[in-house]
This record gives C-alpha cells, structure tokens and sequence, in this order.
C-alpha cells in the first residue's frame, strides 16, 4: 500500500500533468475569472497590503491582480526564496524591474534591505490579503504543494486574510498526507468565485 508520501508525489505529478495539457485560451479565461472573484472580495477592497507571488509557467495568472493592485494604490510585497530552507524573503516592489528572474525563472525581488519586511509585522499592523499558490485544495481549505514547505512556514507569521488560488477542477474533498505543519488557508477563489472558506 502506497505511504501518503508516495500518494502525495504522484498527485503531484498527475496535476502538473493536467495542468500543462490545459489550453492557453482555456486556463486565460479562466484565471481572468478568478481574478474578477478576488477583486470582488471585500478582504480584497479592505486590504492596504498584498502578499502576492509572481505566477510562472501555468500557474493560476497573478500578474493581472499584481497590476491592478498597484493601480489601487496597495503596498504589494512579494517573495524572494532563501536556497537551502523553507524561508523567503518579503520585499515591497512597485514595479516590476525590481524583479529578477531566478535560476528556475521565477521572478524574483532584488534584494534591497530598504524594501525588506516582516512579514508577522506588517501583516498584522495593516489591513492584509495574501496570494497563496498550490497544486489543488481540499474542502477544509488545506492545500497540496510543490513540497518545499516554503508557505506552511510563511503561514504561521502571517496574520491578514490567506487566500488560494485555484481552478475548480483542482479541487479534492480531501488530500493525502495532512501533517501537523500544514496550515490551511482561509479560503479559495476559483473561476467560480470564493468556492472554499474557513469563515
């Protein structure tokens, strides 16, 4: 019988699959609804700051929020990973040439001490929504993962509204493999809307 590990890594692999083989036009539609279903939410009009991360290859499209988040006039705060630990660095960016693409082409905050946060400081001083990608979610609002722990660690300090991101088609009843250091997120939009909530 498969441990939850193994479940876990071959869900993996079968999203990631699927997630490639969606058309273009299909996942923009798409992720243009769920962009319309964050901006819709009132944690959205009430946030001062955003937590985001700068989508790649087919994740859910987070430029479009990124963007107009700046036209809001929101601090928008992205991360910088730390190689070798599950930590990242938060840094406010205001436009994107302060991005750099890392070597897995992601883009990345340059560091700047100036422009570098607390994350449990300022998410907790301030009106904060922070964008939290995964593979899928289950109903009880936990996520799957690339397996590099990076947000579980990001969760625990963070203390505005945690929301996921996702296409409806990703989400699971339940998920294999729920630890004691997985926290979930409060609650998922999909093309459909706010589809998942803790509230």
């Amino acid at each position: 019988m498969a441990s939850d590990t193994e479940k876990k890594k071959a869900l993996r692999k079968e999203l990631l699959a699927r997630r490639a083989a969606l058309r273009n036009d299909v996942r923009a539609s798409i992720d243009e609804h769920i962009a319309e279903g964050v901006f819709a939410l009132q944690q959205y009009k009430d946030a001062s700051v955003l937590f985001a991360y700068a989508s790649f290859s087919d994740e859910v499209d987070t430029w479009c929020i990124i963007d107009r988040a700046w036209n809001d006039g929101k601090t928008v705060v992205l991360p910088r990973v730390v190689p070798g630990t599950r930590l990242m660095r938060w840094f406010t960016v205001s436009s994107r040439d302060e991005l750099s693409r890392s070597a897995w082409g992601i883009e990345e905050p340059v560091i700047d001490t100036s422009r570098e946060i607390d994350v449990s400081v300022l998410s907790k001083a301030n009106a904060a929504l922070a964008l939290v990608p995964a593979l899928a979610f289950d109903a009880s609002c936990f996520r799957l993962g690339y397996g590099g722990g990076f947000y579980d660690t990001f969760l625990k300090d963070f203390g505005g509204y945690a929301l996921g991101l996702g296409r409806h088609a990703f989400l699971f009843d339940e998920l294999p493999g729920i630890e004691a250091h997985d926290l979930p997120v409060d609650g998922v939009v999909t093309e459909l809307g706010l589809e998942l909530s803790r509230a």
